[in-house]
């Protein structure tokens, strides 16, 4: 389905016509954005999009420190209420204005049953509105990261919301539509031209925006390459400008090239498999009666039974950091204790299953993504030829972002690839998301394989609440402790990610893998 011009770009520019002396900025990844409903899926390709035409009200400066947006400034009235001071003369693309009740609405849209930004919203108890231009958050308790959660949380116009039928975001569970899903309506530098979803993505630059960019980029272009060489193929051919996740095969050839350049940067991005530790019978398995995936030891086999530095190597070409933490070093709380792996030993693996009940092994679906992470298709591939080693039959089954996201939030994947970046920078966003029991406000949302331990949850709940530096860590330490020794999931590495460009191209890489099209020039 294609999304045409809307009317309110073209109130907006005064005409539909192409911008005069337009500078374009062709790009290209592996993949699409899930939706443009900015509080459906908490998918980071599609918030580092969402930010270029919806704002928040913080967000972070090339450093990562915190800076206001559509805030100005805020004041901690109480351990559980902070002010909110709002910037005033701001227009959304359709020229209405910026205010109070939109901030209100939307931060109260991220927090219902529908969206995925639970984990934005955890600890807040309500939203008050206190003049046109001011707001209250009230917490449940004390927030040490409550601004950095704000980042994430974009501004949508409440009566656009309600004028369009999307006052609730789109359930990205299920192939019902809203408006908002095809739809923009932000504040920010630029505005959605047109969007046909898996084929290309245009935004144009907004006349109206309350600030100044340091860029000179006036349209975007995004494509979708699903196939590895023929992306690199368009950077070569200057049918983009850049390539956000080229190939490890390929970047020998792309650093020799005489007109591209390769900028190289840590993620905090951590890949890592996930296990169905709830349903009493997999889906598909041979064992009947009984899930293996319950059982510590054989979890601890599967992850014994994967050759790391093989992958880092010959898979990945160097561009891994292989970890034992569900959290990279850029992360708050990550410490080299919590990075230890169980390690390689397929002798071990197999004795392991042989105690657990499965000499001969057995077999279990394994589905992974193949255009979200870098050699994702190939990581399982290998994956699962070390698991056939010491006996265990996986049936891989590789699925596109737009399809997979949804399928293992259905709980539908036996044993599932993620790979999980911190916009907050802090332990308790991938605590609370990924080993947290299921339960409200972003409890446990990409906690798919519904592994739950009381005492995991008890940690991340005072996690939550405390506001001491030093004892906080030491909370954090534990849990993530917790989780290598109950064996949660299976870390593989933190990312490394190289982006390829044009030489003509200057911007500055960041460790969210996220481009700041304020900054992009084109020389």
């Amino acid at each position: 389905m294609r999304v045409l011009l809307p009317s309110i770009l073209a109130a907006a520019l005064g005409v539909a016509a192409p911008l005069a002396n337009a500078t374009a900025f062709k790009w290209a990844s592996a993949a699409d954005i899930p939706t443009w409903d900015i509080h459906s899926q908490n998918n980071a390709l599609g918030n580092g999009v969402h930010a270029s035409v919806y704002e928040s009200l913080f967000t972070y400066n090339k450093k990562f420190e915190l800076e206001p947006v559509l805030a100005t400034g805020y004041k901690q009235v109480s351990p559980t209420q902070v002010r909110i001071t709002l910037r005033q003369g701001v227009k959304f693309h359709d020229g209405a204005a910026f205010n109070a009740d939109d901030a209100k609405f939307s931060l109260e849209r991220a927090m219902a049953k529908t969206s995925n930004y639970g984990v934005f919203t955890q600890g807040v108890d309500r939203i008050v509105k206190v003049d046109d231009y001011t707001i209250d958050i009230f917490t449940k308790g004390p927030n040490p990261v409550l601004l950095r959660q704000l980042t994430e949380l974009r501004v949508m116009d409440q009566g656009w919301a309600e004028k369009n039928k999307s006052l609730e975001p789109k359930d990205i569970k299920t192939k019902d539509e809203n408006f908002a899903h095809r739809n923009a309506n932000g504040t920010g530098p630029f505005m959605l031209k047109s969007w046909e979803q898996d084929v290309k993505l245009v935004l144009v630059k907004n006349p109206a925006w309350w600030s100044k960019a340091e860029g000179n980029v006036t349209e975007i272009v995004y494509t979708p390459i699903k196939a590895e060489a023929t992306r690199v193929a368009a950077l070569l051919s200057g049918e983009v400008d850049l390539v956000l996740d080229p190939s490890p095969a390929d970047l020998a050839k792309l650093r020799s090239a005489s007109n591209l350049k390769v900028i190289d940067g840590a993620e905090n991005r951590t890949i890592f498999f996930g296990l169905d530790q709830f349903r009493d019978e997999l889906p598909g398995s041979n064992v009947k009666g009984k899930n293996p995936l319950k059982d510590v030891r054989v979890r601890k086999a599967l992850y014994q039974a994967i050759d790391i530095n093989t992958i880092a190597r010959v898979t990945m070409r160097g561009l891994a950091q292989p970890t034992g933490a569900l959290i990279a070093p850029q992360v708050n709380g990550w410490t080299k204790k919590t990075d230890a792996r169980w390690p390689y030993d397929a002798a071990a693996s197999k004795k392991l299953l042989t105690e657990a009940g499965y000499p001969q092994g057995f077999e279990v679906d394994f589905a992974c993504p193949n255009n979200r992470y870098i050699s994702d298709e190939e990581i399982c591939q290998a994956v699962a030829s070390m698991w056939a080693k010491v006996g265990v039959r996986a049936k891989l089954r590789t699925l596109p972002l737009s399809t997979y996201f949804p399928m293992i939030q259905r709980y539908e994947a036996s044993i599932y690839m993620l790979g999980w970046g911190v916009p907050t920078f802090d332990a308790l966003y991938s605590l609370q998301s990924l080993v947290r029991s299921v339960g409200a406000q972003g409890d446990g949302n990409y906690n798919v394989g519904r592994y739950s331990n009381p005492q995991m949850d008890a940690l991340i709940e005072r996690i939550k609440a405390e506001v001491d530096q030093k004892t906080r860590n030491q909370l954090i330490e534990q849990a993530l402790l917790l989780s290598h020794q109950d064996v949660s999931h299976i870390p593989l590495h933190n990312q490394v990610i190289p982006w390829a460009m044009k030489k003509n191209i200057d911007l500055y890489h960041r460790a969210d893998n996220r481009i700041d099209m304020r900054s992009v020039k084109v020389n």
